[in-house]
């Protein structure tokens, strides 16, 4: 179970050291939606849908889930660790699963993996 929406509401404003393409991305992260892992319970389940599979992630507890739905890196649910969604740079935004972003998380065989852009974000029933 999520203990907030999908959608939360913005925590972010902008910083005046950062750049305007950051600031940029991290308010359009806010407006197109996410969830951060310390708002979900332990057990709950999302499917997050992105360019090119489709998976669903069990969250464990901390930034650990398992994650299933890929034919070659987890056919069957294989425990990862959550880092965060990020734009295709070196900037992430830690723990958190965002629409639009690249998932990030650590597999225990192929190690990091990114994902192409989310799309979408469901949650399923725990």
């Amino acid at each position: 179970m999520v203990r907030a929406p999908i959608d939360t509401p913005p925590r972010f404003a902008p910083h005046p050291h950062w750049s305007e393409e950051v600031n940029h991305n991290i308010i359009r992260s806010e407006i197109e939606g996410g969830v951060f892992l310390e708002d979900l319970y332990p057990g709950a389940r999302l499917e997050i849908e992105t360019m090119d599979w489709t998976c669903t992630l069990m969250y464990c507890g901390g930034n650990e889930a398992w994650v299933s739905g890929h034919p070659e890196f987890c056919p069957e649910a294989v425990r990862v660790g959550v880092v965060g969604s990020t734009w295709g740079g070196s900037m992430l935004k830690q723990f958190f699963i965002g629409r639009g972003m690249h998932l990030e998380f650590l597999h225990p065989v192929y190690q990091r993996i990114l994902t192409s852009p989310i799309l979408e974000i469901r949650e399923l029933p725990s």
